[in-house]
């Protein structure tokens, strides 16, 4: 479990939503995380503990994921809903710290495409976004016939529930997701991604089929058109054992106004593998850009 880390919760405009924040805190700029899908804030702070002499560290946990309110209709829920609420939470972590925008947006998974989409739709926000292995489909595929519906249905067929935090840790260690964490990575999401329920059992915070419906793709957003109109400096961090093939990344950064993209070597989970790894090509990266490197 995290202990040095400051946390509260963030109502959002529809009145029922509450989104978590986790605060690192640290000196400079604010930077705000945004996790993976299926997991949540807590997994970034391997990371986060490396960039807080540069920055502020602010971590969110999306809507259904960590200690942030449930889906209860999964009807209404998808990408573009979660890209909205990062965008109204970014408004008021930036109104509440009193500043004008990030020292830097850094997302993973899925949270770097619902980064870029902010990014995007509102230019003031960042000064720089950093993309780790972003979930990105090649223009005009069918996702919900992709490899993201086998995720999916894989998915709701996952375990939720263990007696114990110490047999679930021993349970998701045997699993080839997790072979390559860094042993304290696991443990944060042994400690963070599940809560304690009836008769003193765990369960997972994000439901099977909360991870399963993002899992199908970001069928109601185009993250090709939030590439086109992206004004900031982006890096795309694409991993070298990960999910996606190199020409996708080359055709995507291709199309934004000041994007790089380069290999880190790692599977898709690197973050939570090689946190310091991360850590360092995000503060070299932002050195370059500071410098005029882009």
């Amino acid at each position: 479990m995290l202990e040095e880390v400051a946390r509260k919760r963030i109502a959002l405009s529809d009145g029922k939503t509450e989104i978590a924040v986790l605060d690192w805190g640290g000196d400079g700029p604010v930077a705000l995380l945004h996790h993976a899908n299926g997991f949540c804030g807590a997994t970034w702070a391997g990371v986060a503990d490396l960039l807080r002499d540069r920055f502020r560290v602010i971590a969110i946990d999306a809507r259904g994921h960590g200690d942030s309110s449930p889906v209860v209709d999964l009807e209404n829920f998808g990408w573009s809903r979660l890209a909205f609420d990062l965008a109204e939470v970014a408004e008021r972590i930036l109104s509440d710290f009193g500043v004008e925008r990030f020292g830097l947006g850094l997302g993973h998974s899925f949270g770097g495409s619902l980064t870029t989409v902010a990014a995007a739709r509102h230019p003031d926000f960042y000064e720089r976004i950093v993309l780790v292995d972003p979930v990105v489909f090649p223009p005009n595929i069918d996702i919900r016939s992709s490899r993201g519906s086998e995720l999916a249905l894989r998915t709701r067929r996952r375990r939720r529930r263990w007696n114990s935090r110490e047999e679930a840790r021993e349970f998701l260690a045997g699993k080839p997701l997790f072979e390559s964490w860094d042993p304290g990575s696991l443990d944060l999401y042994v400690g963070e991604g599940l809560r304690e329920v009836e008769g003193g059992t765990v369960e997972l915070k994000c439901a099977p089929e909360v991870e399963a419906e993002i899992f199908g793709g970001p069928h109601d957003i185009d993250l090709h058109a939030a590439a086109d109109t992206l004004a900031v400096p982006a890096l795309v961090l694409r991993a070298t054992q990960g999910n996606f093939p190199p020409e996708v990344y080359v055709d995507w950064v291709a199309r934004m106004r000041r994007g790089r993209m380069v290999d880190i070597e790692g599977g898709h989970l690197v973050p939570m593998e090689a946190p310091g790894r991360v850590a360092q090509v995000v503060l070299d990266y932002c050195s370059t850009s500071e410098q005029g490197g882009g």
